[in-house]
C-alpha cells in the first residue's frame, strides 16, 4: 500500500492547496528521471511524489481520502473496512501519473511546463548560449583630443589593452560602444560589448557654443585704432584674420569650418573670435599726454545706454 501522501509530500493535513502544490512542486524537480538518470532509488520517489500529489493535489479526491472514502493508492474502501479493493478502476499502474486539474488545483502536466519548459518533461537540453558581460569604462581626454580626434589605448578590468577612437568633435559625457570587445560568451554567445564613458578637460581659451567654439583675441589699442592682421588660434593650427581700423572690444569675427564636428551631420561648426582691447601693462607717457590733450569729437558712448536704462 502507498504511504501516507501528506507524509510523502512533507505538508501538514490542513495544508493549503497552494502548499501542497509548491512541495510537490520542489520535490517533482529534485527527483525526477532526467536530473536523475540511472538512479532507480530517486525515480522510485518521483513516482511516490506523483502518486501523493495525485490524491491530495485533487479537491474531490483530496475530500475523499480526508474522509476514508479511498486508500493513499486511490482505491475504493469497502464500507466499515479500513482498507480492501473494490473498483477495478482505482488502481494505479507503476509508470508516473497525471491527474484532472479540477477544483482549481493545478494540473501536473502544467506544473512540468513551469519546471522543464513547454511540453512537459524532456530529455537533457544542451545549455543555451549567452552574450558575455559587458564592460564599462571611464576615459578622460583633453579638449584638443577630443576636438581633433584621437586613438588611446587603455587596459581593461581584466589586464587586455584596446585600442579607443575618439571621433572628431566628441562632447563631454558621450559613450562609445565597442561592439564585441567585452567579456566572452558563454556556450558559444556572442562576447559582450566595452561602453566607453568619456569626459573632456574644460580648455583654458575654447569656450563651446553648440557645434561653435567661442574665443577672446587680445587686440592693442593700436590694432583697434588702427587695423591691422592678428593671429587667432583654431583647434586646428593658427589663422591670421585682419582687424580693420576702429575695430571695438567685443566685435566678433566668424572663421567658418573651424569650430566642432557634428558626428550626425558631418559638417563642422564656426570659431567666433571677439576681439578684446588691452592697454599697455606699463604706463605710457606719451599716450598720457596725447590722451590728456585730446578732444573728442563723438558724443558720450554711453548715451544711449543710460536714456534706455532710465
Amino acid at each position: 500500500m502507498a504511504q501516507d501522501p501528506y507524509s510523502v509530500l512533507g505538508v501538514g493535513r490542513q495544508a493549503s492547496a497552494d502548499e501542497i502544490r509548491k512541495a510537490y512542486r520542489k520535490l517533482a524537480k529534485q527527483y525526477h528521471p532526467d536530473r536523475n538518470q540511472g538512479d532507480k532509488a530517486a525515480e522510485d520517489r518521483f513516482k511516490a511524489v506523483s502518486a501523493a500529489f495525485d490524491i491530495v493535489g485533487d479537491e474531490e479526491k483530496r475530500k475523499r481520502y480526508d474522509r476514508g472514502e479511498i486508500d493513499a493508492d486511490g482505491n475504493e474502501r469497502a464500507p466499515g473496512f479500513g482498507g480492501g479493493g473494490g473498483n477495478p478502476f482505482g488502481g494505479r499502474s507503476g509508470g508516473y501519473r497525471s491527474t484532472s486539474s479540477g477544483g482549481g488545483f493545478e494540473d501536473i502536466g502544467d506544473i512540468f511546463s513551469d519546471l522543464f519548459g513547454a511540453g512537459g518533461p524532456r530529455g537533457p537540453r544542451a545549455p543555451r548560449p549567452q552574450k558575455g558581460r559587458d564592460v564599462r569604462y571611464r576615459l578622460s581626454v583633453d579638449f584638443l583630443e577630443a576636438a581633433r580626434g584621437v586613438t588611446k589605448r587603455v587596459a581593461m578590468p581584466d589586464g587586455k589593452t584596446i585600442d579607443v577612437t575618439i571621433p572628431e568633435g566628441l562632447r563631454d559625457g558621450q559613450t562609445l560602444r565597442l561592439r564585441g570587445r567585452g567579456n566572452p560568451g558563454i556556450n558559444g554567445g556572442p562576447a559582450g560589448d566595452v561602453f566607453v564613458d568619456v569626459s573632456v578637460k574644460p580648455h583654458g581659451l575654447f569656450r563651446i557654443e553648440g557645434d561653435n567654439l567661442a574665443i577672446d583675441v587680445p587686440v592693442t589699442l593700436r590694432e583697434a585704432v588702427l587695423g591691422g592682421k592678428v593671429e587667432v588660434p583654431t583647434v586646428t593650427g593658427t589663422v591670421a584674420i585682419r582687424v580693420p581700423a576702429n575695430t571695438s572690444s567685443g566685435t566678433a569675427f566668424r572663421l567658418r569650418g573651424k569650430g566642432l564636428k557634428n558626428s550626425k551631420t558631418g559638417t563642422s561648426g564656426d570659431l567666433i573670435a571677439r576681439t578684446r582691447i588691452v592697454l599697455p601693462e606699463k604706463p605710457d607717457p606719451a599716450l598720457e599726454a596725447f590722451l590728456k590733450s585730446w578732444k573728442e569729437g563723438e558724443a558720450d558712448p554711453r548715451e544711449d545706454m543710460l536714456r534706455r536704462a532710465s
